[in-house]
């Protein structure tokens, strides 16, 4: 007796060129693709840490583990079996921001045959080496992968080689769709949706097609980063939309056309479509990090951001999602921004720019307001302010004088639920503080924070000198206590690294007949310290 696939792939008509393959077509090419001479099957793991807090399963398909740290040498590998002897021995080449390069270069090193690769020049340099050390031959041109691919179709003609489409082709839609084949193979209870992260939409097309012809009534839900929504906006205009520019964040899949078939396919199949931003996969990739220990790339995490905002959402609550690691192709100097975002992407932190009055103790009143503000508890009613809840972090401070009547600080908390900055914001107003929630702007996150200082006229007699504190409660309140009062911070930097320890900068205005006090204050403080009112770069910079 046929079992259920069976059935559904002899019953199936037959696809021809004139007629758009319908997902029985599908499944048959995914249950006859050639993906594992370089494809593993790759572990369906539940995220236990993300599930207990969102209170659904989330299980994570890793498909970061593979040769190529990437699903996409499935796809390429299964289009590169299926050419002829002839168009192996000419060459193939293909258009990639990395990926699909990599397996490309794979397949051709495992088929024995020539692979030219065309990457725009944004692509990671850690994409390039991993090509050129499977054997790719390299041309960089354009700044996104549409750039790349109308190049490389101008050397296909010119040297006669075949086209390696990453995403637009059915066989390469075919070998992405053993990923779902995986899936539901690997986990055969109830599955309430798949997310899925769109480029070009290969990826999706395949995951659509086998989901649909086999277990129809387990939802679809693509994921894209919010400044490279292609396949979102074609969809929603009945037709494809080529975007003029794309975010580079999330470079696997900053695509401005979408394929004409995958576009088909997802309009078809698709059952919805979720935005997400820089910060909101910064913090996925963290918490992927804190369940796997793996570091994923931007695309990688779209899916699992996507999750979160789709509880967030609806309000989910005992359903079970899966989410597909697509790539885990990451730079290393990436991981600073990604670190720097991530608390503001979960919206653990809160930034605000605060107004204090230019006053004899007001810093320290300003510091001890914020020493008595108790972090919300979880699921607690209580406002910023009230009592219960651990105290609530400085995770950055900048400040520079330039002003004799207010001084403007750049200040981190952190929160503990997502919308707590507003009412934070409140309460430094209620205290006399005027505050400026910057949680959720660009320029500040980017930017600003950077930029808190410069050259004063009034930082007369100061002295800069770089701080080791202990990264616990009252750590700074102890340095305020100890000083004197008549010295006045004219400078103050810290940002929290994560580490038991924060490394401080501190300009003071310490009168010149003050010196032996001074010393001694440093002294009884007991913190590590470095003077650093002779460097150099300080008095070019920061001195008028």
């Amino acid at each position: 007796m046929d079992t259920p696939l069976e059935k559904i792939v002899r019953d199936a008509p037959s696809s021809s060129a004139s007629a758009a393959l319908t997902p029985a077509d599908y499944l048959r090419k995914i249950l006859n693709a050639r993906v594992y001479d370089v494809a593993v099957e790759s572990a369906l793991e539940k995220a236990r840490a993300l599930s207990e807090r969102l209170g659904n399963t989330v299980l994570l398909k890793r498909e970061d583990q593979q040769p190529v740290f990437s699903f996409k040498l499935r796809g390429a590998y299964n289009k590169m079996a299926h050419l002829s002897a002839a168009q192996l021995a000419c060459g193939v080449i293909c258009a990639s921001a990395g990926n699909h390069a990599q397996g490309v270069a794979l397949g051709a090193r495992k088929l024995g045959t020539r692979a030219v690769i065309v990457m725009p020049v944004t692509t990671p340099r850690l994409k390039i080496d991993a090509v050129r050390g499977f054997g790719g031959e390299i041309v960089l041109h354009g700044e996104s992968y549409s750039d790349a691919y109308l190049h490389a179709l101008a050397l296909q003609t010119q040297q006669n080689l075949t086209f390696v489409h990453p995403f637009d082709d059915p066989d390469v839609i075919a070998g992405q769709g053993t990923i779902a084949m995986e899936i539901l193979r690997q986990h055969q209870g109830p599955l309430d949706a798949v997310f899925v992260a769109i480029g070009g939409g290969g990826l999706i097309s395949g995951v659509a097609n086998y989901i649909k012809a086999v277990r129809p009534e387990i939802k679809v839900i693509g994921v894209q980063m919010n400044d490279s929504d292609a396949m979102m906006q074609s969809v929603a205009a009945h037709q494809r939309v080529n975007l003029p520019d794309v975010g580079l964040f999330s470079d696997g899949t900053a695509v401005k056309l979408v394929g004409e078939e995958t576009f088909r396919i997802a309009s078809d199949l698709v059952d919805d479509y979720i935005a997400v931003d820089t910060d909101a996969v910064c913090a996925a990739i963290k918490d992927i990090f804190v369940d796997t220990r793996g570091i994923v790339e931007p695309a990688g995490a779209l899916a699992v951001a996507a999750i979160k905002a789709y509880v967030a959402q609806h309000g989910r609550q005992g359903e079970t999602y899966a989410a597909i690691l697509c790539g885990a192709n990451m730079n290393f100097d990436r991981l600073r921004f990604v670190a720097e975002r991530a608390e503001v992407g979960e919206e653990r932190e809160a930034l605000f720019a605060v107004t204090i009055p230019e006053e004899r103790g007001s810093f320290r009143r300003f510091c001890e307001l914020v020493s008595e503000m108790p972090a919300r508890d979880a699921g607690a009613s209580e406002a910023p302010g009230a009592a219960g809840g651990a105290p609530r972090n400085v995770t950055e401070f900048n400040y520079r004088i330039s002003d004799a009547a207010k001084a403007h600080v750049f200040v981190g908390l952190t929160t503990s639920e997502r919308g707590e900055s507003a009412a934070i914001a409140q309460t430094f107003n209620d205290h006399g503080f005027d505050a400026l929630d910057l949680t959720h702007d660009e320029l500040a996150k980017e930017h600003l924070r950077h930029l808190v200082g410069g050259r004063t006229g009034l930082a007369h007699d100061e002295r800069l000198l770089r701080f080791v504190f202990p990264e616990r409660p009252g750590a700074l309140l102890k340095f305020l206590s100890l000083m004197r009062p008549n010295w006045n911070i004219s400078l103050f930097h810290y940002r929290n690294q994560g580490a038991d320890y924060g490394r401080i900068l501190v300009g003071l205005q310490v009168p010149s007949g003050e010196s032996k006090e001074f010393d001694a204050f440093l002294q009884t403080l007991g913190y590590p310290y470095v003077e650093e009112t002779a460097n150099p770069a300080y008095r070019l910079f920061l001195q008028a």
